[in-house]
């Protein structure tokens, strides 16, 4: 199968598993509809394939996979929930449509995000119970560090607080989008690994490549930003030159951004190819696929 085919397999995998996950009996309904309205509205599903992917690479338990997979789908997707609210990004679309807390009012926004924040971890340590294998929980214990205080949430912070002190240099930049962008694709991946029985060559050689990953998927942000079309792209875009936010464009200028995202790209495949060879190739695709999207 090639990239967009067994990206299609394991989303409609995914999907599948979180449309049963997200029955939620006994949640309020205007809660359940809420949390659903962001889980459903789909998206690229980037991090919950490469938990997919690279369990299918180390050979590793597909059932176990499964169900990080989608904890980590539910914990980006609370993000994004938070990410748009008027007290942070302050975005009015998400995914061509109105974000969570247009429909759903802010405060019911805030809970949908809690909420999906607390049942991934719910489902997935109730799910480890049936496995018995202390890796799964090496994988749950990654998902919440990369996504916590020191990891997405940290970013998140500083994100913030550069709008009103500005970021003074490439350091910060790179701090920020390493733990609010790089860190949840690194978590993805060694989830994966874990579902299998990593050696630590191959956990190091993993989080080097997500780590890449996650600049360059950040540098296309910034890119599409600068000049994405909004029918494709599916949410606001210009808003980081309107609050004169420093990005990768304004740092180097929209053409050298994209010399630096062919350049990190081709950083992220030397990573794997010395650790994985020619059974890496969906990881490798992926890298191809992030730095050409257009959305």
């Amino acid at each position: 199968m090639n990239y967009s085919e067994r990206s299609a397999e394991y989303r409609n995998v995914i999907n599948e598993a979180l449309a049963d996950a997200l029955v939620l009996k006994g949640t309020p309904k205007l809660l359940r509809d809420a949390m659903k309205y962001s889980v459903d509205a789909g998206g690229k599903r980037i991090r919950p394939c490469l938990t997919m992917g690279v369990c299918d690479m180390v050979n590793g338990n597909r059932r176990m996979a499964i169900k990080l997979a989608c904890g980590i789908e539910m914990i980006h997707t609370y993000s994004l929930i938070h990410d748009d609210l008027p007290c942070m990004d302050d975005d009015d679309m998400r995914r061509g449509r109105p974000s969570n807390h247009k429909v759903f009012g802010e405060g019911q926004a805030v809970l949908a995000g809690d909420g999906l924040l607390t049942y991934a971890f719910e489902w997935m340590l109730e799910a480890g119970l049936n496995f018995n294998d202390p890796n799964y929980y090496r994988a749950v214990a990654e998902i919440a560090k990369r996504a916590g205080v020191s990891g997405m949430i940290a970013g998140q912070s500083a994100d913030l607080m550069s709008e009103n002190e500005g970021i003074k240099n490439e350091a910060e930049l790179n701090y920020i989008h390493t733990r609010k962008t790089a860190d949840m694709l690194i978590a993805s991946v060694l989830a994966g690994a874990y579902c299998g029985n990593p050696t630590e060559e191959q956990l190091i050689c993993l989080e080097n490549y997500a780590q890449k990953i996650g600049l360059l998927f950040q540098i296309k942000d910034d890119i599409l930003d600068a000049e994405g079309d909004f029918a494709v792209v599916g949410k606001t875009l210009g808003k980081d030159s309107a609050h004169n936010k420093l990005t990768f464009v304004s740092l180097y200028g929209l053409e050298k951004a994209k010399v630096l995202a062919e350049s990190v790209a081709r950083e992220a495949e030397r990573k794997l190819l010395d650790a994985f060879g020619d059974k890496c190739q969906y990881l490798y695709d992926t890298i191809y696929y992030i730095l050409n999207r257009s959305n």
